[in-house]
């Protein structure tokens, strides 16, 4: 308890000092803010430790080691936070651009595992760093998903046109199930074991997760609709999630997945019933979901940030790390490029090459791609795992971060393009 309560006061206390500091100085993202302090702060920890041998410094940093994210995130406040991203899902825009929404979750998800599992496995010949074919397929499948809490915390601020901005946070929201069924497929393939293959792993992963997700909202919405207490309300959703998750787990299917479900299933029942003109009380359950999605947001971005320090167990650390960065956007762009060959006519006047320009620098990755690559420590030789770990790492900083910082500015000039070619 001692030690859980520790890491607690130390995670809060990064996230109000840096929250305030980033407030009252540097004025960036807050997401970007907390990521990129936690790093410095992370990095300068352990080089004071290490010069100087300051007792103090050093239990600071092997606190920060011991914080397993993995267990954190996908076996704590995934699910919360996914569910806190689509429980205000706009269902109308949903339908609208279903398919291209669906080209980019599935397709470009797995054309982007692909094109970077086959450049990594090139690079890793070249290099003779001993990665084999399955391995790199295994690493594109954790890097491909984007993140859907970047995507709802950050590109939302950068007042993106309303259908663009949508197309991106679908997408976010259900390429993890995808993400996470080619993790399986290719880690099965890695340990040689059995399961079935790809379309087998994917209608457990995706279509049970659908079914738990629906069935459990639709028994819980029926306590939800009924009660007056505002808080009861919210125990009601905190319960179709925790136990949609629970059984997903149990079944193997795709918990992340169940949990956007439910988000889903609680929006479209509020739709519902407002298109009837009944509508529903939920200042109450609105704010505590604010705010929840906040708090956890900030702590994940945090733990994101201190964690930089497992990137330098990484060996040949710069070049792997360049390396990683560069086929990421190459596979990025290439996947979202051929997804959009098949989308037809796009939204907000966007061209073909506007549109996989602005996915392809907005493809933030998270939490979620972290998890996976810390879930292959048991699978992979000690260092293999690192520069699987080390390279997830610098993929996830260089998209929040850089990707991040400079989102705005290339949403401005692919506008200022489009603008010009309408006059």
């Amino acid at each position: 308890m001692e030690k859980f309560l520790g890491s607690v006061v130390i995670l809060l206390l990064f996230v109000v000092i840096l929250g305030y500091f980033n407030e009252k100085v540097t004025k960036l993202t807050y997401e970007i803010a907390l990521m990129l302090f936690s790093v410095i702060i992370g990095i300068g920890c352990l080089v004071v430790g290490e010069l100087f041998h300051m007792s103090l410094i050093q239990r600071f940093v092997d606190i920060i080691e011991r914080i397993d994210l993995d267990a954190f995130l996908m076996d704590g406040v995934l699910c919360f936070m996914l569910f806190a991203g689509s429980c205000h899902m706009r269902l109308l825009s949903f339908k609208k651009h279903a398919k291209v929404i669906s080209l980019l979750a599935i397709g470009a998800t797995l054309l982007g595992a692909v094109f970077y599992g086959l450049l990594f496995y090139g690079a890793s010949v070249l290099l003779h760093l001993g990665v084999s074919l399955p391995v790199c397929l295994m690493f594109g499948s954790i890097t491909a998903p984007t993140d859907p809490i970047a995507a709802t915390s950050i590109l939302k601020k950068f007042n993106l046109p309303k259908q663009i901005g949508f197309i991106i946070e679908g997408e976010s929201l259900l390429n993890d199930g995808v993400g996470v069924a080619l993790f399986v497929c290719f880690s099965r393939m890695v340990t040689a074991g059995e399961g079935g293959g790809f379309l087998a792993v994917m209608f457990r992963e995706l279509f049970g997760a659908v079914a738990v997700g629906v069935v459990i909202s639709l028994v819980c919405f029926q306590i939800f609709e009924r009660t007056q207490d505002g808080a009861r309300r919210i125990y009601v959703s905190l319960l179709a999630i925790t136990l949609s998750y629970v059984i997903c787990e149990a079944f193997e299917f795709s918990g992340a997945i169940a949990s956007v479900v439910c988000g889903v299933m609680f929006s479209a029942q509020r739709n519902l019933r407002a298109s009837r003109g009944e509508e529903m009380e939920l200042a109450e359950f609105d704010t505590f979901w604010e705010i929840l999605d906040n708090l956890l947001n900030s702590v994940l971005y945090v733990l994101l940030g201190l964690s930089f320090l497992h990137i330098l167990q990484m060996q040949n650390v710069l070049l792997v790390s360049v390396l990683v960065i560069v086929f990421n956007l190459i596979g990025r762009m290439g996947s979202v490029g051929a997804a959009s060959l098949f989308a037809g006519k796009l939204p907000d006047g966007y061209d073909k090459r506007s549109f996989v320009k602005l996915l392809t620098w907005g493809g933030l990755r998270g939490g979620l791609s972290v998890a996976l690559a810390m879930s292959t420590q048991d699978i992979l030789p000690p260092t293999i795992y690192h520069i699987v770990l080390g390279g997830t790492y610098a993929i996830v900083f260089f998209t929040t971060i850089v990707q991040g910082i400079t989102m705005k500015k290339v949403y401005q000039e692919i506008e200022t393009k489009l603008n010009a070619k309408k006059q």
